[in-house]
């Protein structure tokens, strides 16, 4: 290796400004545990009915198998970036692949529903250890800023490429295998990483990172998980008690962790990061799209399936022009921000952006699947640029020794982004069409006076497939198969049509949020130079 690490890194030799081929091959092997971290949040898309006939979870079960990953991802980024600047970040990287590994294969032969619950729960962690550790060493091999933003710029489209490659390969592997198919890819690439890491990565670590402080730990994962699960039940059930009470306590318990911060002479998240504009903005920007892209996409997936009857496979081949849109301008967005201001690049991105939601809000029941996917990959080309460069931000702005630390700010914003835009924009879309159909569904026969019946020829439904129809559009298309064919028809064509509604509603929020976020960081970033 030609490069030595000023922050503790243990490879001998002169500092080189310029990363060669090692470095770019690095990146690869840095890029392969982002792809398998990112498909793994959705592989289990297709997979699900088998599992669900094979092992026979109950409802609750269930939840946490699909949920469980993604929990504790968010919740453990802070503590395992930071203990990555602590024990070294090759060191962390490699523990966390071979963990992920183990897991993978523990859930792919899992007998139990209890046991693949244990085994995502332990794929979440480690998969905690693998996003911060992947950052944070490329923020030290590409010491140039100009390679930096590029290497970056292929980290971040990785991540989005596994999102939607994971319901792809899924659909492949249970068209001639069994549901715990979908797991065993991570086990050659885990193996790959194990055995290219400490020939390809240098060791990195802080210097003097001071005592690592367990409580601080334990905070931030108590705080990180009620604050995302009340978040998360708030946007499938509804402002209930539970739910508000996990969100108040995550944000108590967040509170204690950064006065915590605070008193502590070495403390395990530096808070003085924040003291940076760049930085602080762009972790703002990172929530932002991470609100706007996933609050959109619960929707539009919704629409895909039940509005244009699309299945799962088809939709996720449709996403495929937005991903290659992702990659080109993410590239591009590296090139030009060699002559352009990173405000200027943000700000415009946030603004196509915006564009590209206003025309997803002019689309209704009746629209084809060319003019909402076109809309689509016009979010796409905005959000690349300024993801890519809010990322280079977050990691450049913070000192080399604090560079895990950093890039798990930088993931806990795009998770707990993700975790808000389902509330927020998610909810909003499903609070439409739940206003539209509370008159529009007929009513459930257990509505009906006490011993009168229903007059002939009128159609009644069961008072649960009525509540159904009213909560959600699967819900009334189930409920539609109670009805007369013309009767049944009718009332899936309102709830389709009430659903697009919600559709337009929150992609016109969304482009409303887009516009004051250009216009915030074209200011608050205006100063920042490359």
């Amino acid at each position: 290796m030609t490069t030595t690490e000023r922050d503790g890194g243990t490879v001998p030799g002169e500092p080189s400004p310029r990363a060669g081929r090692r470095e770019w091959i690095a990146l690869a092997g840095l890029a392969l545990p982002t792809l398998l971290i990112s498909m793994d949040l959705s592989v289990l898309i297709l997979a699900t009915p088998a599992l669900s006939a094979d092992l026979q979870p109950s409802a609750a079960q269930l939840l946490w198998i699909t949920d469980i990953y993604g929990f504790l991802i968010a919740g453990s980024l802070i503590t395992m970036g930071t203990l990555g600047d602590r024990i070294g970040r090759r060191r962390l990287l490699m523990i966390g692949a071979a963990a992920f590994a183990l897991a993978s294969m523990v859930a792919a032969f899992a007998p139990t529903p209890d046991l693949l619950i244990l085994a995502r729960a332990v794929q979440g962690v480690a998969g905690a250890t693998l996003m911060p550790s992947t950052l944070s060493l490329l923020r030290n091999l590409f010491r140039d800023e100009n390679q930096r933003t590029v290497a970056i710029s292929v980290w971040a489209t990785t991540f989005q490429v596994g999102v939607v490659l994971g319901p792809l390969l899924g659909g492949a592997l249970l068209e001639h295998f069994w549901w715990g198919s979908v797991f065993l890819p991570n086990l050659p690439v885990m193996a790959v990483l194990l055995l290219a890491a400490p020939k390809l990565l240098p060791e990195t670590r802080d210097p003097a990172p001071g005592r690592f402080d367990l409580v601080s730990a334990a905070l931030s994962i108590i705080a990180m998980l009620a604050a995302i699960y009340g978040i998360k039940r708030i946007a499938e059930s509804g402002a209930d008690a539970p739910s508000l009470l996990a969100l108040a306590a995550g944000i108590a318990v967040g509170v204690v962790f950064v006065r915590r911060q605070h008193a502590l002479p070495a403390p395990l998240l530096d808070l003085r990061l924040f003291r940076s504009a760049a930085f602080t903005t762009s972790v703002t920007v990172n929530v932002m799209i991470g609100t706007l892209m996933a609050g959109t996409f619960f929707l539009l997936a919704q629409y895909l399936q039940l509005v244009l009857s699309i299945g799962p496979f088809e939709a996720g081949l449709w996403m495929l022009p937005q991903s290659a849109v992702i990659i080109v301008a993410s590239m591009l967005a590296a090139v030009a921000v060699r002559k352009i201001r990173p405000a200027y690049i943000v700000s415009g991105g946030l603004t196509v952006t915006a564009a590209g939601l206003f025309v997803l809000a002019q689309m209704d029941a009746t629209s084809g699947i060319i003019f909402v996917m076109a809309a689509w990959v016009i979010v796409g080309l905005g959000v690349a640029p300024s993801s890519t460069l809010s990322v280079d931000l977050i990691v450049s702005s913070a000192p080399p020794e604090r560079a895990g630390a950093a890039s798990a700010i930088s993931e806990t914003g795009g998770e707990l982004g993700n975790a808000l835009g389902i509330a927020l924009i998610g909810s909003l879309g499903v609070a439409v069409y739940r206003s539209t159909m509370s008159d529009a569904v007929p009513p459930g026969a257990d509505a009906a006076p006490p011993g009168e019946a229903a007059l002939p020829g009128e159609a009644m439904l069961s008072g649960e497939a009525a509540e159904a129809a009213r909560e959600s559009l699967s819900g009334a298309m189930a409920a539609a198969t109670e009805l007369p064919a013309r009767l049944g028809a009718e009332l899936v064509a309102q709830a389709q049509a009430a659903f697009a509604s919600g559709l337009q509603l929150a992609a016109a929020a969304g482009a409303l949020a887009a516009v004051i976020g250009a216009v915030a960081t074209a200011i608050l970033l205006r100063h920042v130079r490359r």
